[in-house]
């Protein structure tokens, strides 16, 4: 199965790679975008190297898509998207996302997650997709909420960063909800 390439007006979801380490690295050594990731910053960019292989691993292994976000205009890495913990069989999925600080509010995110979600939907036959953050993530919840995703519940203690646990919200859209 090759890796879905998928295109918005402004982004192009491209398949991660060790071209991508050094962006990759940059964006997610940095404190203010892993803040609610649920994840700690990376510290040395080897992890951000194995981090890239596992995702295409994971991909191999029908677990999971990650794509990298690259600006069409530039050829600009600029942040990565996709399905964790994904079930064909049992037609769910999560989703999550960065982008790089430079990038937030020009609704870009939202263009990526739109694509991928029909992408979800339509191509893989998804029925459920999920998403989880932290209850102070207001920038992630109102972009969720405007793509039709409903707050389900509370999940305590369900994120370990920066060696504590922490609350997180759970979201989901479903395929008849999804206006895409």
């Amino acid at each position: 199965m090759s890796f879905p390439e998928l295109e918005t007006n402004r982004l192009k979801l491209t398949m991660m790679s060790e071209e991508y380490v050094d962006p990759y690295f940059e964006i997610m050594s940095n404190d203010e975008v892993t803040k609610f990731y649920g994840m700690d910053s990376l510290k040395h960019k080897d992890d951000a190297e194995k981090i890239i292989s596992s995702m295409k691993n994971t991909y191999e292994s029908k677990r999971g898509i990650r794509w990298g976000m690259v600006l069409k205009e530039t050829g600009e890495f600029v942040g990565t998207l996709g399905l964790n913990n994904l079930n064909i069989p049992g037609k769910r999925a999560e989703i999550g996302y960065e982008l790089a600080p430079a990038y937030w509010g020009q609704g870009m995110t939202s263009e990526a997650v739109k694509e991928v979600l029909r992408y979800s939907f339509y191509e893989l036959g998804l029925y459920r997709v999920g998403a989880v953050t932290y209850p102070q993530n207001e920038a992630s919840i109102q972009l969720l909420k405007r793509l039709g995703f409903e707050q389900e519940g509370l999940l305590r203690g369900y994120l370990y960063q920066n060696e504590q646990s922490h609350d997180a919200v759970v979201f989901s859209l479903l395929e008849p909800d999804f206006e895409g």
